[in-house]
């Protein structure tokens, strides 16, 4: 079976979050998006990890639901850590996902960190001065089975691969423990075709969740599994394309964990386009300078107004580590879904999508937040099914009776990828344009768009 995932996202208790980010309007809304297991989200913050467990219950293998609640959506016991340390003579800023299965688990490992002097009440996505192997150890130490993942692993602050404060390899990072690491997750300024290019992660899974600070922000990015059913060890093998095991044990039971392995894997992921990312492109906001990266490869990365050196962009950092090319190969399905693929790779292809409610405002020359936008919204969820439905899915001639013609256009538009995005560069978010022209990027199958 098919289950879209969104395993990275925040509570009302993390910095810079929408107070609506509860529970019952996380699942409420993960429903609306189509989306059917959701992280959690912030499990080391006391107070939402009361919440948690009053709240939530556990219906299978690792697996929770909202109590009293007629939902659907299904949980993941999730969340994001920020750790702050000195490596090989270098500050390091990183931030990664952590997973567990039992809440008994995040018990355990929230009272090691209380115990290292960690202050759990200070953020949702606490500070922690410990290394990535510290934490990672711990995380392993108190279940085996927990999941570590570098989040929005390109971002030049905070991400793994980050030009600021990143590394330039998984082994570097974690040494012996780099096995342990199932995935990276591509975050906004990313997508799996950018990842590609990296030979260390030829072994590695590529994953694309949300990480949401409000509720119409759920779902951006997503990871659809084909699980043989819907638990966390299904998910855990799913990621974990090269799990370690005893080669002393019996040749059946080898076989039986290949054949899990084999039923349990990532079908596709949902993109956010890379270029709408707010660091996809070098530059600097304070003179709004922006380059490609082959207009930072002729001018360099000094600002020519001011002098200072600017941001490097995920793309430009790419290049920089990448030690392969790829090609890659659109195609469309019946209802002109366009999908990316690697010529003649083993890699889970993924679609770019446009959420509805900016084709919406689009349409209607409003912003996303308008009254007229939300009632629209509403208006096509409760006719046509969730978001990923109609996005994905839905003949288009089905819609006619709901949605005006301007609306339907612009799906459309959007799975034929014939939009028009001025990319992201130090901290300003890209924009998406359907209809309006102008020198904007082209979004096309080239290299310049792609990597």
């Amino acid at each position: 079976m098919k289950v879209i995932t969104d395993l990275h996202l925040h509570s009302k208790y993390s910095r810079a979050v929408s107070a609506s980010m509860t529970l019952a309007n996380i699942s409420r809304w993960a429903e609306k998006k189509g989306i059917d297991i959701v992280g959690t989200g912030d499990f080391t913050q006391p107070m939402w990890f009361k919440e948690i467990e009053s709240q939530l219950y556990e219906v299978s293998d690792g697996i929770y639901k909202l109590k009293e609640s007629d939902d659907k959506t299904l949980f993941l016991l999730t969340t994001e850590l920020s750790c702050i340390y000195s490596h090989n003579s270098k500050g390091r800023r990183i931030h990664f996902l952590v997973f567990f299965p039992k809440i008994s688990d995040v018990k355990r490992f929230n009272s090691t960190l209380l115990q290292r002097g960690i202050n759990l009440f200070s953020d949702g996505r606490p500070i922690l001065g410990m290394s990535l192997i510290e934490v990672s150890k711990i995380a392993l130490e108190t279940n085996d089975k927990a999941i570590v993942i570098p989040a929005h692993a390109w971002t030049p602050w905070y991400g793994f691969y980050g030009s600021m404060s990143g590394y330039e390899s998984l082994k570097e990072a974690f040494n012996d423990l780099e096995k342990n690491i199932p995935a990276i997750e591509t975050g906004l300024s990313s997508d799996p075709a950018m990842n590609w290019r990296m030979d260390e992660l030829k072994e590695k899974q590529i994953v694309s969740f949300g990480d949401a600070h409000s509720l119409q922000k759920l779902g951006r990015e997503a990871t659809v599994f084909e699980l043989s059913g819907v638990s966390y060890e299904n998910v855990r093998y799913a990621l974990n394309q090269s799990l370690v095991f005893n080669r002393q044990k019996t040749g059946k039971l080898q076989s039986e964990n290949k054949q899990k392995r084999s039923d349990n894997r990532i079908a596709y992921t949902i993109e956010f386009y890379p270029e709408e990312g707010k660091y996809h492109y070098t530059g600097h906001r304070d003179c709004k300078v922006s380059y490609s990266p082959n207009e930072a490869r002729k001018k360099g990365v000094i600002c020519p107004i001011c002098g200072r050196k600017m941001t490097i962009g995920v793309m430009s950092r790419v290049e920089a580590l990448a030690k392969s090319d790829i090609e890659v190969d659109s195609t469309l399905d019946r209802y002109k879904v366009r999908w990316i693929k690697q010529k003649m790779g083993r890699r889970p292809p993924f679609v770019m999508l446009v959420p509805l409610l900016e084709i919406i405002a689009e349409s209607y020359g409003l912003g996303i937040s308008a009254k007229k936008v939300e009632e629209f919204y509403e208006t096509l969820i409760s006719n046509s099914g969730s978001e990923f439905k109609i996005l994905l899915e839905t003949d288009l001639d089905d819609l006619k009776g709901v949605a005006d013609f301007k609306v339907i256009e612009g799906i459309k538009k959007v799975r034929m990828g014939d939009i028009i995005i001025k990319p992201g560069y130090d901290g300003v978010f890209g924009t998406v344009k359907i209809w309006k022209e102008g020198k904007e990027l082209k979004v096309g199958l080239n290299q310049e768009s792609l990597f």
